[in-house]
């Protein structure tokens, strides 16, 4: 059974964020190993400076790379990355598949990706030009894996 890990800056806030998380993770575990693997959100200065966002956007990287195995195959969201519709994030995880184990997706902290965890990313996903709060992208995320499995599955769901 393929893999699936979503590693993301911080813990979900909010009841609600952490109620559609969990049912779409109960959803996704018929289809695959799901799992979610969360890192440090590092806090910034008040008044902080660019040199500080800087510096914990790396902080950030170095702990998201911290968890991710060579072998890995990693997709990172990032607002610069390839727009793809379902059926295609559906066909891109069922290739996938066929050579790696594992699929990891990235989501970075509010102020995004260091440049080095972008380098490792094997694709980078994009699910538009908008902005999405780092903990509605992990719903968005995990619907859009759902819908994927069910697509490659031949079920109904996707319309």
């Amino acid at each position: 059974m393929l893999n699936i890990r979503v590693i993301c800056v911080g813990k979900l806030k909010e009841k609600y964020w952490d109620a559609a998380c969990e049912e779409y993770m109960k959803r996704l575990r018929g289809y695959c190993s799901p799992a979610i693997v969360e890192v440090k959100e590092s806090k910034l200065p008040a008044n902080a400076s660019p040199a500080d966002e800087q510096n914990v956007i790396i902080r950030e990287g170095k702990d998201i790379l911290s968890k991710i195995d060579s072998s890995d195959y990693v997709v990172a969201l990032d607002i610069g990355g390839k727009e793809l519709a379902s059926e295609e994030i559906a066909a891109k995880i069922s290739d996938i598949s066929f050579n790696n184990s594992r699929i990891d997706f990235i989501i970075g902290g509010s102020l995004g990706l260091s440049d080095e965890v972008r380098r490792r990313a094997d694709m980078r996903l994009s699910f538009g030009r908008i902005t999405l709060p780092h903990q509605l992208a992990r719903v968005v995320l995990l619907e859009q894996l759902y819908r994927a499995f069910k697509i490659n599955a031949g079920e109904t769901y996707h319309k």
